[in-house]
């Protein structure tokens, strides 16, 4: 029987897209309180989320070459031609100032390139016993990571995220079973019940900083202590992770199919919200703090759900994967994603974006 594409799945990368989408359009508003916690609640699992199931649905990532030209083809390709496009247009129409182009990624480019590092150490990682405690230890070791040259491809941050794409990676079909039915949907709700308080007072325990895996010496925190809160907002992260698959629906409806097409709202949904930044959004959203709440997320949902609609992916994925003949386009649209069910070998996925 072929592989069919899990419904689960793709509802999980359609609402996460919608989420990072969101995220970045929260980030025009006034730092009001409301605002300010919606955002800070988002951010704490949403990113490891993302991570977790790019590494899930990398488990069949090797070195064999046509898996490394889609590397080429997939992801530094888009790389370069969306970073620069971006670049374009922040420069000369919004008037921004912008350096290393290409080595510093910008917004919101730096997830394709960790994608690349990922999958470059997927073979490394998944057959090692213990890799995900290797990977924690990178993790908390990149807040040691200062200096300029840090900041060419994000390394602090590929690493800092790295945990979440390692446990993904080994996680089975089998494993996740257990997030299925109504308990864990409800233990779910509960968890994302603690995590909303827990964001409500996050420059308490933890601070915004630490969900961008900043290094430890901007933190003005011993050492320990940052050590410890930043294992702690990753234990976060994981328990938001789980929550969000515990309560993602799993049948199929009009939105499922949508969850195929991530990569198109990643790469052109920055387009969109710099240039509602640069319409004058955050000094109307000033003035009228609630309704800019309100028109934020109408404007994130709906740049998000039109990008992902079928034909407006049609029409960009000439633009998104340019080198693709017709037939590997309809070949992909089979295997990208692809989980069979009945607990056969993932293969690799389309990347799921992340946050700013």
């Amino acid at each position: 029987m072929p592989a069919t594409r899990d419904p689960w799945l793709d509802n999980a990368k359609i609402g996460l897209i919608v989420l990072v989408v969101l995220g970045h359009t929260w980030a025009l508003l006034p730092d009001d309180v409301v605002a300010g916690h919606l955002y800070d609640f988002v951010y704490l699992w949403h990113m490891p989320a993302f991570v977790f199931l790019s590494g899930y649905l990398s488990r069949g990532f090797g070195y064999s070459p046509a898996r490394l030209w889609n590397l080429v083809t997939g992801l530094l390709v888009p790389y370069v031609l969306f970073e620069g496009a971006l670049a374009w247009f922040r420069l000369h129409v919004g008037g921004e100032q912008l350096g290393d182009l290409w080595l510093d990624p910008h917004f919101p480019m730096w997830y394709l390139l960790a994608l690349v590092v990922w999958r470059l150490l997927t073979p490394l990682f998944r057959p090692v016993p213990g890799a995900f405690l290797v990977a924690v230890g990178l993790a908390v070791g990149s807040g040691y990571l200062t200096g300029e040259w840090t900041a060419w491809l994000d390394l602090p941050r590929i690493l800092g995220f790295l945990p979440f794409f390692v446990l993904g990676l080994k996680t089975t079909p089998e494993s996740l079973e257990w997030l299925r039915g109504r308990f864990p949907a409800l233990l779910g709700v509960v968890a994302f019940a603690v995590l909303a308080v827990l964001a409500i007072d996050l420059d308490r325990w933890a601070g915004t900083a630490y969900l961008y895996q900043k290094p430890y010496e901007l933190l003005g925190v011993p050492d320990t202590t940052a050590i410890l809160t930043r294992l702690l907002v990753m234990g976060v992260g994981l328990v938001g992770t789980f929550a969000w698959l515990a309560v993602v629906p799993r049948r199929g409806g009009w939105f499922t199919r949508m969850g195929a097409a991530t990569m198109t709202v990643y790469l052109f949904h920055g387009f969109a919200v710099k240039g509602l930044e640069y319409a004058g959004f955050p000094a109307w959203a000033a003035e009228h703090p609630v309704l800019a709440l309100a028109a934020a997320t109408g404007f994130g949902v709906a740049v998000a759900l039109g990008l992902a609609a079928p034909p407006v992916q049609r029409t960009l994925r000439h633009v998104v994967d340019p080198f693709a003949t017709a037939e590997q386009r309809v070949g992909a649209a089979v295997e990208l994603a692809a989980v069979v069910r009945e607990g056969e070998e993932a293969v690799e996925a389309e990347p799921v974006p992340a946050a700013r």
